[in-house]
Formats: C-alpha cells, sequence, structure tokens
C-alpha cells in the first residue's frame, strides 16, 4: 500500500475535493468520526465543516492545520468497503488522531479503488 499525506490550510478545499466525487458518484463516505450526519445517513458540507469548527478554532495560529491522506491497495487487492473503512480507521488511530474529528472517503474515479481521510 502507499500512503500520501498531505497538509494544508483550507478544509474546505480537502472536504469539498473529497465531497464532489460523492456527487458525481464518484466517491461515497465510508466512515466518519465526530463528525455531523443526517437523518438520512448522508453528510453535507456546512454539518462537515461545523464539526471541525471546535478544533480550528483551539489550533488558530497553526498555519496549515489539515492533514489530507490518501491510501492506495495495491490494484492487484480486493478491497471491501469494510475493509477499507477499518483501515482508515486503523490508520488514524496509529497516528494518534483516532479519537478527534475525521472522515473518510472511497473514490473510485480511476482504476486503482482507494481512500482519503481528512482531519486536523
Amino acid at each position: 500500500m502507499v500512503a500520501k499525506i498531505g497538509h494544508g490550510a483550507s478544509l474546505f478545499v480537502s472536504i469539498s475535493y473529497n465531497k464532489l466525487k460523492v456527487d458525481d458518484e464518484y466517491g461515497k463516505v465510508l466512515f466518519a468520526q465526530h463528525i455531523i450526519e443526517q437523518s438520512d445517513g448522508t453528510y453535507q458540507m456546512p454539518d462537515i465543516l461545523h464539526s471541525f469548527e471546535p478544533y480550528l478554532s483551539a489550533n488558530r495560529r497553526t498555519e496549515k492545520p489539515v492533514i489530507h491522506i490518501s491510501l492506495n491497495p495495491n490494484p492487484s487487492d480486493k478491497v471491501n468497503d469494510k475493509a477499507f473503512s477499518e483501515m482508515g480507521q486503523r490508520y488514524m488511530k496509529e497516528l494518534g488522531f483516532g479519537e478527534q474529528p475525521y472522515i473518510v472517503f472511497k473514490h473510485t474515479d480511476i482504476e486503482r479503488t482507494h481512500i482519503h481521510i481528512v482531519s486536523l
């Protein structure tokens, strides 16, 4: 598996990128930790952003508080949604970020199915 870890200043950009994949039916939310979920099981931009607000407020002096991780298994590996979700949760736990808000997106926009994790 290949992991790519990026960081940035804009939570909106990272969430928008992933939410666009979901809206275009090239992705879906597999797991969300401490993120507001609608009664129909969907996640909306204002709710997602609001879920991160207490953490952003507590770290106003941090220049690049957003972490955007892409986990890419070997294309020959057949990973189901449950395994992808568990992979994202374990990755965040091992980083020490398991108890803070984060959201795991699955992308199918390219030949290699992979996940993205966005947190602070």
